[in-house]
């Protein structure tokens, strides 16, 4: 997966979309994320704090399942709870449900904070390679941050790239998955996308792709074509970071009979 670096800092210009269309309510594109962030001596007992918090959801019958992940590089003192993926209407029922437990939230969580962040994080199918869809979950997970450049001409050039990539690992059934994730209203500093792999392990995460992916594209299109195709992607680079997360079944809430 290592190898996959470049060109997912290459994809980051794929979306341009604004809004959520209607006719798209009803699809089950959309995941919450929500990130915290602790100091180290409030780790203990933050953790804690998020156990009483599932059990007070699962007395009260929330049904909604939230998996944990904590960093493993980057800041290795943040978490991360990522919503199963939803309609946007299942936001509206999840936010009433949850008030059961919001006092359990402020007294049991909250004091061991030191800041958190939210987002709404929309799957985009026509440009993700996943053959078999999401895992639910995964041992490891490469998150990458993306920030673009702005401008339309640039977007609309890397979202013609960025298919093309995706239909070229799909002739090839290449060895390497990825998803593409639009981030929505996460705020100031928060990226534009984000691109999620996954690995079984280490020794999994840390085996190449075979082929890189750019002779995957090369293979596909021409060496003088996928040259070309590297070049525009690059050029819509901002700025790009990549961290590791772990999944936690010790702090994912699972409903019952899930």
């Amino acid at each position: 997966m290592k190898s996959m670096k470049p060109w997912m800092m290459s994809m980051v210009a794929l979306l341009c979309i604004t809004g959520v269309h209607a006719a798209e309510m009803g699809k089950t594109d959309v995941i919450r994320d929500y990130t915290d962030t602790v100091a180290p001596a409030d780790q203990q007992a933050y953790e804690a704090g998020i156990k009483n918090y599932n059990q007070c959801m699962s007395q009260h019958g929330y049904k909604y399942k939230w998996t944990a992940l904590l960093h493993e590089t980057g800041d290795t003192y943040q978490y991360s709870y990522i919503s199963e993926p939803s309609t946007w209407a299942s936001f509206d029922a999840m936010h009433t449900a949850g008030k059961a437990c919001d006092q359990t939230w402020r007294t049991a969580v909250n004091p061991h904070l030191k800041s958190e962040t939210s987002a709404f994080l929309v799957r985009t199918p026509e440009l993700t390679y996943m053959p078999g869809g999401m895992p639910m979950t995964s041992a490891l997970t490469e998150v990458t941050y993306f920030t673009v450049k702005p401008g339309h001409d640039a977007s609309e050039a890397f979202t013609d790239v960025a298919k093309k990539i995706v239909v070229a690992a799909g002739k090839s059934k290449w060895s390497q998955h990825f998803m593409v994730l639009k981030v929505m209203d996460g705020g100031q500093g928060a990226p534009d996308f984000i691109v999620a792999s996954y690995a079984k392990s280490w020794a999994d995460f840390g085996e190449d792709a075979n082929p890189p992916l750019w002779k995957m594209v090369e293979n596909a299109y021409g060496k003088q074509d996928a040259a070309a195709l590297r070049k525009s992607l690059n050029n819509a680079i901002q700025e790009v970071s990549s961290h590791v997360d772990s999944y936690s079944p010790d702090l994912t809430y699972q409903p019952a009979g899930k």
